[in-house]
């Protein structure tokens, strides 16, 4: 449960409207996901995070999958179950198979494991890894 009501089109404040507007044009869709409610309550933040997530999730250097790829493995590192949830669905529909998530499971918990280990044994950087 949200810690605050998720603002509906007609509560939000015309600025927050345009942005509902914005999202619905952008991914061409009626709905706005529950995210965009709970931040409508600061339109300034709701426009802010909103310009810069299509800006960094427009197709670029990567493709748009391995980004969403990327917003999967850092939100299981977050402990992010929105998030998960949520870019799970895109990449679903950005071409993610199941062989491709389990594939994406295992790098991340070998990641998030030998992470662990480095970090606990205080393992000092190879002076050839340091740019």
């Amino acid at each position: 449960m949200a810690t605050v009501p998720l603002l509906s089109d007609e509560a939000a404040a015309p600025e927050a409207r345009a942005v509902f507007d914005d999202i619905r044009a952008s991914r061409g869709t009626d709905y706005v996901n529950n995210f965009w409610r709970a931040l409508a309550y600061n339109p300034d933040e709701l426009a802010d995070v909103w310009g810069r997530i299509k800006t960094v999730m427009a197709p670029g250097a990567l493709d748009p999958l391995t980004k969403e790829l990327i917003y999967i493995a850092v939100s299981a590192a977050h402990g992010c179950g929105y998030c998960l949830h949520s870019h799970t669905a895109a990449a679903r529909a950005k071409g993610m198979t199941p062989e491709i998530y389990a594939e994406l499971l295992s790098v991340i918990a070998m990641a998030s494991r030998t992470n662990a280990l480095a970090t606990a044994l205080q393992v000092e950087t190879d002076p050839r890894f340091l740019a």
